[in-house]
């Protein structure tokens, strides 16, 4: 049974802070999301980096295609809607609305992605607002 996300792929402008992040500093949000859905294995520095290297170095998309990498774990986490597929195109074709509501996703489910992994852990923001912390997702 698949769980609804938790706002629209274009209800940017439900959370203005997250929207303008991902359209003026898409690394930074790519970086965050990374690190809460990767559960503190890669780090929002990392992560910004490699997507702001292939970006800018890379053409056709490659950037959009490592960010669908974390959807696809945000999702497979939390049981949300969707598949590899729907994720890679919401993020190919959709880029910043993508990366807003997986941001907009996480923070719905108690994460304070400024924060970064051990932060989070260290409040004890374990994503619990909606739904239980998955086992995976604690250390």
């Amino acid at each position: 049974m698949s769980d609804e996300w938790s706002s629209g792929l274009c209800s940017c402008c439900s959370d203005c802070n997250s929207c303008c992040l991902a359209l003026w500093c898409p690394c930074i949000s790519v970086g965050r999301i990374a690190e809460i859905a990767d559960q503190g294995k890669t780090s929002c520095a990392f992560a910004g980096t490699i997507y702001l290297l292939l970006a800018m170095l890379v053409p056709g998309g490659v950037a959009s295609l490592y960010s669908c990498m974390f959807r696809s774990k945000l999702r497979k986490e939390y049981k949300l809607k969707g598949n590899s597929c729907s994720d890679c195109a919401a993020h190919y074709f959709c880029g910043l609305c993508a990366l807003s509501q997986d941001y907009r996703e996480l923070q719905f489910r108690g994460f304070d992605l400024s924060a970064g992994w051990e932060g989070n852990m260290a409040k004890g923001n374990r994503g619990t607002s909606k739904a239980p912390l998955p086992e995976s997702m604690t250390r």
